[in-house]
């Protein structure tokens, strides 16, 4: 019996993309995942989660992960309906792992809805979906460490050009960053979600 996890990483930060991580494997390895000392990745170093993203994707029947970008952010948040395009990258990687049954994390406030979302989309795959997932199912746990490192990997990238701190709107690096390239070019980069209210902000007052 195929179960696969299911978690995303980076939907708060104004900036890069959106990442959505599945694996599979079988029931009976599931304790495998749990030898390795995975957990949700919140609870762990970076440099813990490089080693771990290794070990998962040699443990793991099979792994998928997708980037959403801002570009695709953007246009859901302007109809409302970031919980939707969530919904339909998770059913993509449900339809890509075909696994007999799905955990994964819920951004909803209502789980129940959207795991029948992503049931809807993958052609009826069996869907659980909960709150905390992520540090509830080792399955979610490992897809929460591939999400994350490669969410981390985006951004390092990106900082290799830019001093943009996190990404979050918290952080006043991130803040500067975006103001001050606003101002200079009058436009924002793409790696911005300009729907995200801290940057329309940004916009109107520069």
């Amino acid at each position: 019996m195929q179960i696969c996890g299911i978690d995303d990483a980076g939907r708060g930060p104004m900036l890069g993309p959106l990442v959505i991580a599945g694996i599979s494997l079988d029931k009976k390895n599931i304790k495998e995942l749990n030898a390795l000392g995975v957990k949700d990745s919140k609870k762990l170093t970076p440099k813990l989660r490089e080693v771990l993203y290794k070990k998962i994707i040699n443990t793991v029947d099979d792994y998928y992960i997708t980037k959403i970008s801002p570009k695709s952010i953007d246009a859901s948040v302007k109809k409302h309906c970031l919980n939707d395009l969530e919904a339909k990258y998770m059913a993509k990687v449900v339809s890509k792992l075909n696994p007999d049954i799905s955990y994964v994390d819920s951004c909803d406030v209502n789980p129940t809805r959207f795991g029948k979302e992503i049931s809807k989309l993958s052609d009826n795959h069996k869907i659980k979906s909960y709150h905390r997932a992520d540090s509830r199912f080792v399955v979610v746990s490992a897809a929460s460490i591939l999400a994350k490192v490669t969410r981390d990997r985006a951004i390092m990238r990106l900082k290799k050009e830019h001093n943009l701190g996190s990404g979050y709107p918290s952080d006043s690096v991130t803040v500067k960053f975006v103001t001050k390239y606003y101002k200079t070019n009058q436009e924002m980069p793409k790696f911005v979600r300009k729907s995200w209210k801290p940057v329309q902000k940004i916009i109107e007052n520069n």
